[in-house]
């Protein structure tokens, strides 16, 4: 079953890997471990969420899927349980790769593969036809279910594995026939039958003289499944048979027994052969098995990391949605119109730090990316929200790419084909190069990959050297992102930069580079953002305001003190 929830029929399933760097700017462990304490789920999701799709029809058809997932509770409910039966499938199919295994073993894996396969084309099946799904994908989905339950026999496959599987926990013992030369040497044998009870400890010659009384008729506990004799050209084939003497007592033939295992020396000289007998017995039943079912179960486990993925994006999506903060589903429009839009976005971080209880008033901002201005010049005080809406920007085009729900009242993107950061280097990784040399080579990196339908983060970049010799690099980044004509935020301190926007402007492309300001709205200090002149002296003197530095409030303390009374 070549079926997916992340990509509808025919499409490539193709994706960009996020880089390192923008892996662990943009939090991603951190929001895979908000989603599940599952070690194995948290890792599928990592996996899943370090790779970026540009394709707008396949973010549609996923944001549809993942609409179904939130408004369909029981669709969540169903599926959890669908995973746990999708995880014995797995362990079954470790199962069946493991050569040592015992064959008769591997028959009972297979039917026990059968049945739980049978469980979940049913539980699909049953669950979305009682659903009012509207996705491609879920509809898809239903259409496969029905058709291989319909065609597969599944009612009656169902009552024989349940009967099979009843008599192989019933199975005790084998009963092998030996057919010997005129030397009494084991010649061929087979699986003479099943038995669901264990035979006794009476010795082997008056087990076949007691078999041999009943004329050839089997007991009633018995059930013959081969006649089919095979050679046993290997059962003394270096087997050493031991010294064979008859008991005084009771006239048997005694075999002595192997002074280091306690086995018997015939069993341990059959050994071999018996597993090769029942090796083609069961590989027998196993391809009637194979022609019953001809679509394997384990097709059915490649859908597990993607339903993960659905259940744990929209149950945290709920709780998001509970502390009163906007999640809503993008719109998603074809990568040529080259537009963004974030109504009332915001980082998705705080949102799940709200969520574990912390007391977080939330700013939330608009932002737009179009033929107007695609670069954006960001500045503005120290923790006034620079980083925090940087990060929110990334998140929401990812969470929106994904497919999920994104953090803002309303969103509308053209996809990109990568993110790239550019966060503040790693002391440890600037060894060799230096701060501004390692800041460099990054910049240099990101521009060899990175096209016009991408979106760069740049955060307080070129900020470790010289205002000077920054500014310096820093003009030329934002050039070389007008010509290339990509979407970018750059937030930074250096305030010329942001006026400098004839300049820049003056270079050939289609981008146009804005000045955004976050820090201050209406005269007052806040976190909304806003496309306004950079500030300058200004967000100094209202700093000093703030903590009482100006000359004249330090006078005024001063003189307080020196005052008599």
């Amino acid at each position: 079953m070549d079926f997916s929830l992340f990509f509808p029929a025919g499409k490539e399933r193709t994706f960009t890997k996020l880089s390192d760097e923008a892996v662990n700017d943009l939090s991603i462990d951190f929001i895979a471990d908000a989603l599940t304490d599952v070690k194995y789920e948290r890792e599928q999701l990592r996996t899943i969420m370090t790779n970026i799709t540009g394709d707008d029809e396949v973010i549609a058809y996923r944001c549809d899927v993942f609409d179904d997932f939130l408004r369909l509770p029981k669709l969540r409910e169903d599926l959890e349980q669908l995973v746990v039966r999708l995880k014995d499938l797995m362990d079954l199919e470790r199962f069946q790769k493991d050569k040592e295994g015992s064959d008769l073993w591997s028959l009972v894996n297979r039917l026990r593969e059968i049945g739980t396969y049978v469980v979940c084309i049913n539980t699909i099946k049953e669950t979305l036809e009682t659903l009012d799904i509207r996705s491609a994908g879920m509809k898809e989905l239903l259409r496969i279910t029905t058709e291989i339950s319909s065609e597969s026999g599944f009612d009656h496959l169902m009552e024989d594995v349940k009967e099979t599987l009843q008599k192989a926990a019933r199975l005790k013992s084998v009963t092998i026939g030996v057919n010997l030369d005129d030397l009494l040497r084991p010649k061929n044998a087979a699986i003479v039958s099943l038995n669901d009870t264990p035979f006794t400890n009476s010795g082997l010659v008056r087990r076949f003289m007691d078999f041999t009384k009943n004329k050839g008729e089997l007991n009633s506990d018995i059930e013959t499944v081969s006649n089919h004799f095979h050679p046993l050209s290997s059962v003394t084939g270096g087997a050493k048979l031991g010294p064979m003497y008859n008991d005084p007592n009771t006239l048997e033939v005694k075999l002595d027994a192997d002074s280091l295992t306690g086995g018997d020396p015939l069993s341990n000289a059959i050994k071999k052969p018996v597993s090769d007998i029942m090796r083609r017995t069961c590989n027998e039943i196993k391809s009637t098995l194979k022609r019953y079912v001809n679509i394997s179960g384990y097709s059915l486990t490649s859908l597990m990391p993607e339903i993960i993925f659905y259940i744990r994006w929209t149950e945290l999506v709920d709780k998001i949605i509970a502390t009163g903060m906007p999640m809503k589903k993008a719109q998603i429009l074809p990568k040529e119109n080259r537009e963004i839009h974030f109504k009332d976005v915001y980082n998705l971080k705080l949102a799940i730090n709200k969520v574990k209880g912390e007391e977080i008033d939330i700013i939330t901002n608009d932002i737009d990316f179009d033929d107007r201005y695609r670069i954006f010049i960001l500045t503005g005080p120290n923790r006034g929200g620079k980083t925090i809406f940087t990060q929110a920007v990334g998140l929401a085009m990812l969470l929106a790419q994904w497919g999920v729900y994104v953090p803002a009242s309303a969103a509308q993107i053209s996809p990109c084909d990568n993110i790239f950061t550019h966060f503040p280097a790693d002391e440890n990784d600037t060894v060799d190069l230096g701060r501004l040399g390692e800041e460099s080579r990054r910049l240099s990196d990101i521009f060899k990959l990175a096209t016009r339908n991408s979106l760069l983060l740049l955060n307080e970049s070129l900020a470790t050297t010289s205002v000077a010799e920054g500014l310096f690099i820093a003009k030329d980044v934002v050039k070389s992102m007008r010509y290339l004509g990509c979407y970018a935020v750059f937030n930074t301190h250096m305030h010329d930069l942001a006026r400098s926007l004839d300049e820049l402007n003056g270079i050939e492309g289609d981008s146009r580079v804005e000045s955004l300001v976050t820090g201050v709205h209406d005269g007052h200090r806040s976190f909304k953002v806003a496309i306004i002149p950079p500030q300058g002296m200004s967000y100094a003197k209202d700093i000093a305001l703030r903590y009482g530095v100006t000359f004249d409030i330090i006078k005024e303390n001063i003189d307080k003190k020196a005052s008599p009374d």
